[in-house]
């Protein structure tokens, strides 16, 4: 399930870091770390991520669930700041915008 994950990532580090940012840790979230690890591993190491495209990627990928609207709502510190630190990847610049709702 978690082929992309990063080296020294586990679930149970997900399940911890979940706790610690006092989420309830469902298959939703599960969801959203594959998504997250494998837009990653495809980017490659040494490539910036584009927040737009992931944005986009994730939209799509979760539109039959209500997109980024259903993934703010789980992961109402941003699905891309929240959902990395989840992952165990490094939050990308940019992804966490007070001003934009989405904090640290």
């Amino acid at each position: 399930m978690f082929r992309y994950a990063p080296p020294g990532w586990s679930l149970s580090s997900a399940r911890d870091t979940a706790r610690e940012e006092n989420l309830e840790f469902e298959e939703t979230h599960l969801e959203l770390i594959c998504a997250l690890q494998e837009f990653f591993a495809r980017q490659g190491e040494n490539t910036p991520i584009n927040l737009l495209k992931l944005h986009d990627a994730l939209e799509e990928k979760f539109h039959y669930k209500g997109g980024l609207k259903f993934l703010y709502a789980i992961m109402p510190r941003g699905p891309v700041a929240q959902g990395c630190r989840l992952a165990g990847l490094k939050v990308p610049p940019g992804a966490i915008d007070s001003s934009y709702g989405s904090v640290a």
